[in-house]
């Protein structure tokens, strides 16, 4: 089949500005969980996009663990290339995409890393397994092949037991929205889009864009 053949008549749902919130963090929460109460898969994952020094941009999967008028929060590695890509530039964009509702949500603004005390608090409610996990990978990094990851883990598995610290090198991010966009499909290509851009007076400007 010619891939350019493939199409999809997205017929759902409708956004409207009188039926959406004014405010657009009550707005994501009412999307978040209606895909989890749809059973979407993996309702809680979004593309994070970085750029580097270099000015070219990278996106990579992550599971948003917490969100609220602060922000929105993650977990990760400090020193994997979103790490180092956030160091440099702390602008940086998410997208959730939940295909089954036929609905994306878009948010740029600024990334600043989560106190130690919110990241010591998370880290300790992870799965034992996930904890070792931390410390055996040197994320982003070349190494010679799995078993590399194997035996980091049986390391500082044996080194730890039942009590593994959080590594120095490990911990939260907050991206702090500036703009937000909702996308729902609509019928002929004629998607609703409105976006909510932060205003210096406090609030939000709720704008609908063409599709």
């Amino acid at each position: 089949m010619n891939i350019a053949d493939l199409r999809k008549s997205y017929e759902k749902a409708e956004l409207s500005e009188s039926a959406s919130h004014a405010d657009p963090l009550q707005q994501f929460d009412q999307w978040l969980q209606e895909a989890i109460h749809s059973e979407v898969p993996e309702p809680n994952a979004m593309t994070l996009a970085t750029v580097g020094p270099d000015l070219r941009p990278s996106t990579r999967v992550v599971l948003i663990k917490g969100f609220d008028e602060r922000g929105i929060v993650w977990y990760t590695n400090y020193h994997s290339r979103k790490g180092r890509e956030l160091a440099g530039n702390p602008f940086a964009a998410l997208q959730f995409h939940w295909v089954e509702l036929e609905r994306v949500v878009r948010i740029e603004g600024v990334v600043d890393k989560v106190s130690d005390e919110e990241s010591d608090a998370y880290f300790h409610s992870r799965p034992l397994d996930s904890r070792i996990g931390a410390w055996a990978s040197p994320q982003s990094e070349v190494i010679e092949g799995r078993s590399v990851l194997v035996a980091n883990a049986a390391k500082y598995g044996a080194q730890f037991l039942l009590r593994p610290p959080r590594p120095p090198h490990w911990g939260g991010y907050r991206l702090r929205p500036e703009q937000w966009q909702f996308w729902q499909g609509r019928k002929s290509r004629l998607h609703d889009r409105l976006r909510y851009t932060a205003q210096a007076e406090g609030g939000w400007l709720r704008e609908r864009l063409a599709p």
